[in-house]
């Protein structure tokens, strides 16, 4: 799907830009929102706290380095998911990352979402396995073979029933990006 060169929320919405590691959600919440990868912490933009999971694994890179990533990873991503819950009940409007293959997360944060009198929307973006894969490489951040496919299982089921019109619960709305659309985005807005 090709939804032009922006897409648009209300204001106050959880907006969170899911697919596989590699996919390019990093890549396109850096280019739309002039991150550069080294931040620590969400990024105001107005209203919007942008948030990617890299701010949290730069905030605990000095602390966590001696540790194995089996360590390392549970903690980062508790502390990404504690920085979107804080912002979504803070009332900003958000737009994050994740990998969106854990329904009980998607669920926990339209809670909060409806909770602040607002919703959850998903963007996809959709790319087969092996591009995935490069991405990783691409950015020096391979997950092991048996991770990889833990969350290739669970993206495909997921993709499918978007692909297919049935509902994505809890999400209010779902937009399926391929590579080139999501490299045409200019802008998500909330208005």
């Amino acid at each position: 799907m090709d939804p032009g060169p922006s897409l648009r929320y209300p204001a106050g919405s959880l907006v969170l830009v899911a697919g596989l590691p590699g996919a390019g959600k990093s890549t396109l919440l850096n280019r739309l929102y002039g991150l550069d990868g080294d931040e620590t912490a969400p990024v105001p933009a107005g209203d919007v706290r942008v948030i990617d999971s890299g701010q949290s694994r730069n905030w605990w890179a000095r602390a966590l380095r001696p540790l194995p990533v089996r360590v390392r990873t549970p903690l980062v991503h508790a502390t990404h998911v504690w920085r979107i819950g804080r912002a979504i009940l803070a009332g900003h409007g958000v737009v994050a990352h994740t990998r969106g293959t854990w329904p009980h997360i998607l669920r926990c944060f339209a809670w909060m979402a409806r909770h602040r009198g607002n919703h959850l929307h998903l963007i996809l973006i959709d790319v087969d396995p092996e591009t995935a894969r490069a991405g990783q490489f691409a950015r020096g951040r391979v997950v092991t073979s048996v991770t990889f496919a833990r969350h290739c299982r669970r993206w495909r089921p997921l993709i499918d029933r978007a692909r297919g019109g049935d509902p994505l619960p809890p999400a209010a709305g779902v937009t399926i990006l391929d590579r080139d659309a999501a490299d045409k985005l200019q802008a998500i807005h909330f208005t």
